[in-house]
């Protein structure tokens, strides 16, 4: 199942995020903190593109083949929200 994947990564993800936090408690080198946090934040994007990726299959192909047009502009205007905040960040 594909939620159990997702899962499976956000909690690998969640593990890496503390082995940061244990560097920032220890005083590791800066630099090597800033690269597991970029590696987080990496890991977490590709899990956001298939979550994605996921749901344009899915609810998005179902809201553009159906007869409702408020569902369709719904969903698209959704999407739209989603790639705005990506670049806001």
């Amino acid at each position: 199942m594909e939620n159990e994947a997702t899962l499976r990564r956000l909690k690998t993800v969640e593990g890496h995020l503390r082995g940061v936090i244990r560097m920032v408690e220890e005083d590791a080198y800066c630099i090597d903190i800033i690269r597991q946090i970029q590696a987080v934040e990496a890991a977490l994007n590709k899990v956001s593109s298939r979550i994605l990726e996921d749901h344009l299959n899915s609810c998005v192909i179902t809201a553009i083949q159906g007869n409702d047009k408020k569902e369709r502009e719904r969903v698209l205007k959704e999407i739209t929200e989603v790639f705005e905040m990506s670049t806001k960040v």
